[in-house]
């Protein structure tokens, strides 16, 4: 349950402006401030079965927009790969110390890790 709420609030960051501003506050309540489905519905003046029909319509567009586009799944893989460079431009660090040439290393070590980083 907290990985699809997870998974919902990544994707309403990525494509909540295709929705309506109801369907997306009403995600944003549900998932990220999470209120209940009464709650909701006393909010917007209908039924929680009213409320579950737009959560379920909303999730919908977003997944299929991912599927289509795979933008959140891309940005995951990114910041992945970006904190594995960072720990392995550590280990390299940590490698060369003591050598010469170490400080134009160290250097280019953390330019790369400011990249990475951004």
């Amino acid at each position: 349950m907290f990985e699809k709420n997870l998974n919902i609030s990544l994707l309403l960051d990525f494509y909540g402006d295709i929705l309506s501003e109801r369907q997306s506050d009403m995600l944003s309540l549900y998932y990220n401030e999470d209120c209940s489905l009464a709650e909701i519905a006393d909010t917007y003046s209908i039924s929680r079965q009213g409320v579950r029909s737009v959560l379920k319509k909303a999730e919908t567009i977003l997944f299929d927009m991912e599927n289509k586009l795979g933008l959140a799944a891309r940005f995951i893989k990114m910041r992945e790969k970006s904190t594995e460079i960072a720990s392995e431009l550590d280990s390299i660090n940590d490698t060369i110390k003591n050598d010469d040439i170490s400080s134009k290393i160290q250097s280019l070590i953390e330019q790369i890790k400011e990249m990475a980083d951004y």
